[in-house]
């Protein structure tokens, strides 16, 4: 499909991979920590209503290189080629001046090792540490293949030369190889657009939390809010970025720190009570995603440029834990990430942000597992959630079937699995509050049929709901385009625009 269609009705432990993103990242904290100084600086100048420097000069040199992108521009093509470089190079170093019988018999060694440990790896990856509920792209192991078999020949020349200065260099040529296959894997997914969203590193232009200026007046509620809203000449023309822990003081799930984006009406005076959008990311996941890879301050500054600056105020919450925590988006012994989501994040928000309270004018999406996780919670408190956009999820919450669910997330019981998974709820009750957007990858084949099936049974339970297919598959290319899509939609439906 070459064309967007649509059919329209009416406590989680940090895990390996987070502790050694986050010692990697303290290797940057001596070119970071001046920039993080300006910006409280800066920070502090703007609560106090007073002229801001927008630029940080010569110390955004410093830290620059974590911004460069790593899928397009020169930084892929010179990775590929030294990657293939280093390539020839080992192969020629490991096998020169050997019969062809020998360097036969130890290449076929090696692809069977590499295949062997592959294969081994996505069993246990899928099938028992869950690390992805999705089914992965074949060039997902061809180059995870690749990069290990990379590893293993390097491993032979370490081994078997005599000089130590050419086994460091072997091994280099090797992670040289694995880095280059790593950012092919990368971009099958879009995931990693900048060095610094691999890393999981904060943009430098966040403020620190809170933002709100004391004394500030608030405009009437009123629906559609753009109807009495008048943009004071000063106003802002890009949004404000910032990060904060939300506790889970009912649910006691240790979630990580939420990101939140603050459109430029919310700074104006008087202010108007702006609606609620709460994102979700995926699994394996973090809130950081959607700033990077899912575009999402471009998505919403683009916005709010044709809005005269008003958009909703969009938070990034963490529904997992932790990168590769599955707590399914209910109450178990995984954790409480419905009452998290449902009653620990709404309450702080009415609390610490100034929106509006009301709950038609709240909405949450997500994509792949956050798209489910949105579902869940728009079936089970819709009274919290009337409105939501699934990207790319699952018709229920899974661990790869439906027995294994319900035997290791709710202890062997099927009624209470039913009582909260979103089919059986749309079959047994009636919907006509509630508004669906169900968007899906034209090439996203498993998703596609799961997004094909919540369209009809929210349909068919009153919902107001639409279907659309976007050019692209499982990626994010695909996600952070599907909330651009929807975002005059959204905002209609929350009481935004007209």
């Amino acid at each position: 499909m070459d064309a967007v269609t649509g059919l329209e009705d009416e406590p989680g432990e940090r895990t390996r991979s987070e502790q050694a993103s986050s010692s990697t990242a303290t290797l940057f904290s001596a070119f970071a920590q001046p920039v993080q100084r300006t910006l409280e600086q800066r920070a502090r100048r703007w609560h106090a209503g007073l002229p801001v420097r927008t630029s940080l000069g010569a110390q955004e040199e410093l830290i620059g290189v974590l911004d460069w992108p790593l899928l397009t521009g020169p930084a892929p093509i010179a990775l590929s080629a030294s990657a293939f470089a280093a390539a020839m190079w080992l192969l020629h170093a490991t096998f020169r001046r050997r019969r062809l019988r020998v360097v036969t018999a130890v290449i076929c060694s090696c692809v069977l090792t590499a295949a062997v440990v592959t294969a081994a790896v996505a069993f246990l990856a899928s099938n028992v540490w869950m690390l992805f509920p999705d089914r992965l792209d074949p060039a997902v192991y061809v180059w995870t293949g690749a990069g290990l078999f990379a590893a293993v020949v390097a491993g032979v020349h370490a081994l078997t030369g005599r000089s130590l200065r050419r086994a460091v260099v072997s091994l280099t040529a090797a992670l040289v190889i694995v880095a280059a296959c790593a950012n092919q894997i990368n971009g099958a997914f879009g995931a990693y657009l900048t060095l610094r969203d691999a890393l999981g590193i904060s943009q430098t232009d966040q403020v620190p939390f809170p933002v709100d200026r004391a004394g500030l007046r608030l405009l009437p509620d009123v629906d559609p809010t753009e109807s009495r809203w008048s943009p004071p000449v000063w106003l802002a023309s890009r949004g404000i970025l910032t990060s904060t822990p939300i506790p889970g003081l009912r649910s006691g799930f240790a979630a990580r720190d939420a990101k939140i984006y603050l459109p430029p009406a919310y700074f104006s005076d008087p202010r108007p009570q702006l609606p609620v959008l709460v994102l979700l990311p995926g699994q394996p996941g973090t809130p950081q995603d959607w700033l990077g890879a899912g575009r999402l301050v471009r998505t919403m500054d683009a916005f709010a440029a044709d809005r005269r600056g008003l958009t909703p105020v969009v938070v990034v919450v963490d529904g997992t834990g932790n990168r590769f925590g599955d707590p399914l988006c209910v109450d178990s012994r995984r954790g409480n990430a419905d009452t998290y989501l449902a009653l620990d994040v709404p309450a702080w928000i009415k609390t610490h942000l100034t929106v509006d309270t009301d709950p038609q004018g709240w909405a949450i999406g997500g994509l792949s597992y956050g798209g489910t996780c949105a579902l869940q919670l728009s079936t089970n408190h819709p009274d919290v959630y009337p409105t939501f956009l699934d990207i790319s999820g699952q018709s229920e919450p899974s661990l790869g079937d439906r027995q294994r669910t319900i035997a290791e997330a709710f202890g062997g019981d099927q009624r209470a699995f039913n009582r909260v998974n979103p089919l059986e709820l749309l079959r047994a009750r009636r919907y006509p509050g509630s508004a669906a957007a169900i968007v899906v990858g034209a090439a996203d084949r498993d998703a596609k049929s799961d997004a094909r099936t919540v369209y009809m049974a929210v349909r068919a339970a009153g919902m107001n709901a639409h279907y659309t297919e976007l050019p692209g598959a499982h990626n994010w290319q695909t996600f952070s385009a599907a909330l651009a899509h929807e975002l005059p939609w959204l905002a209609q439906r929350i009481g935004l625009t007209k």
